[in-house]
């Protein structure tokens, strides 16, 4: 099935192979920042942190676990979440109580045993949600909130690829020019595969580069292969049974207000680029649980969390492929690679200017996104408390790049830049004179339409 702006919702048409191909693009768009959350949790641990093939088997069989609990309706891809960093750097310091006489390695199991409880804590927005009704919450959340929070979505996202492609600026325009290429003037299958294209060909220019003696802009090597080559070609993932105890569990819940928002705006951004009112259907309530679980499911097995990634978003928009069988097909290719620890780092070991000039569009489309958002929403900025509304999100989701944090009963807690722009937005809309925001279903939608052309 081709939607009227050329969208593909059914790529079955199209044949396994080129199937197969989408959701490898899907894969490589999510890896770079998968992987990185638990290298980056190993450096807070001094290396007896979290296993990458944990990290990879989680996100995708967390995603399937999405995917069954919203019906099989969201193209969304669950990737490790970077919003508990500060968590795990938290409890990797923790020197009083239990935690005393403890290695690194043992404090993990208590981490992750809070990211189980964050992930219980969606289900209670859930309910609240299936209890109140989409509609009367929705009220909170019109388009000149969450449009202004996907445009933030995307913009706080910018300086990461701003930094990995100044590494190599070369290959990062070459990256960048070979997605726009397919993307406006390539043909049948190869136009819906731009970032594939992209991440192939600037890996086989840095092949190159590498061979010939180029370097990164500081001096480092364009490509390492030393931890591939120490690796095992197949293996089972090193899973670790979670722990609980309540200082973990007071410094890592918390931390899902703050995804649990960036969700919404996730969602949101998501149904925009489909043209799918996923809020409504399959509901806000299953996507919430259904981000839980498979947060929890991390967790419980030795993960990070997991949240909906932009970056598949922004792979939906740009390749005009809304089928969520290809997210799934990605689901699976993470799996299969989190028994292949080799393949897996040699997979990691693609430059960081490539992500760079990989994100400079991915991460563009989602505010673009939220562009889109306001203007077929027709939010009217002639009014004041819109402009307030919308300027104090873009400010606080930009300007906080570190988040806020401050101290409860002993336990420091972060809120992100993202959350905190939620928050704000939500908070101004809900107070301010003016609100007359009523949320459609589909179906009053397509009524009201045709209620249009009738007259």
């Amino acid at each position: 099935m081709e939607t009227k702006t050329g969208a593909i919702k059914d790529a079955s048409r199209l044949g396994l192979p080129r199937m197969l191909l989408l959701g490898l693009q899907h894969m490589f768009a999510m890896f770079g920042a998968t992987i990185l959350v638990p290298i980056l949790v190993n450096d807070s641990f001094k290396g007896q942190g979290i296993s990458v093939q944990v990290t990879l088997f989680a996100a995708g069989v967390g995603t399937l676990l999405f995917h069954f609990i919203t019906k099989g309706k969201v193209p969304a891809f669950l990737g490790s979440s970077f919003a508990f960093l500060g968590g795990f750097a938290t409890i990797a310091n923790l020197n009083t109580g239990i935690y005393a006489d403890m290695t690194m390695g043992e404090k993990v199991p208590y981490a992750c045993g809070g990211i189980v409880v964050a992930g219980l804590l969606y289900f209670i927005l859930a309910l609240i949600i299936r209890l109140v009704g989409v509609t009367k919450v929705m009220r909170f959340l019109p388009p000149v909130v969450t449009g202004p929070i996907i445009i933030c979505i995307g913009l706080s996202l910018a300086p990461s690829a701003v930094t990995n492609a100044s590494l190599n600026p070369i290959l990062a325009i070459i990256a960048f020019a070979v997605i726009v290429i397919f993307n406006i003037w390539g043909k049948g299958m190869f136009k819906i595969i731009p970032i594939l294209m992209g991440v192939v060909i600037s890996y086989i220019c840095a092949l190159i580069f590498n061979a010939v003696g180029m370097t990164n802009v500081d001096g480092s090597a364009i490509l390492d292969f030393s931890t591939a080559a120490h690796d095992k070609i197949i293996s089972i993932q090193p899973f670790v049974l979670c722990k609980f105890d309540l200082t973990a569990i007071l410094v890592m819940a918390p931390i899902a207000i703050a995804t649990m928002m960036e969700h919404i705006g996730d969602i949101s951004a998501i149904s925009a680029t489909v043209g799918e009112n996923f809020i409504e259907d399959p509901g806000l309530n299953r996507t919430l649980i259904g981000d839980g679980v498979a947060t929890a499911f991390a967790g419980l097995i030795g993960g990070p969390a997991n949240t909906t990634y932009g970056e598949n978003t922004g792979v939906l928009e740009l390749s005009h492929v809304h089928d969520p069988k290809v997210i799934r097909l990605a689901a699976g290719y993470a799996i299969v690679l989190s028994f292949f620890p080799a393949v897996a780092d040699l997979i990691g070991s693609m430059p960081k200017s490539i992500i760079g000039g990989v994100s400079f569009i991915l991460y563009g489309m989602i505010s673009a996104i939220g562009v889109r958002n306001v203007v077929e929403n027709k939010v009217d900025f002639a009014k004041s408390r819109n402009l307030i509304i919308a300027a104090v999100i873009l400010v606080t989701g930009l300007g906080f790049s570190s988040g806020l944090t401050f101290t409860v009963a002993g336990t420091s807690i972060t809120l992100t830049s993202l959350a905190l722009a939620a928050i704000f937005g939500v908070v101004l809309n809900a107070i301010l004179p003016g609100n007359d925001y009523v949320f459609k279903s589909k179906e009053e939608k397509d009524e009201s339409e045709l209620s249009q052309i009738r007259m």
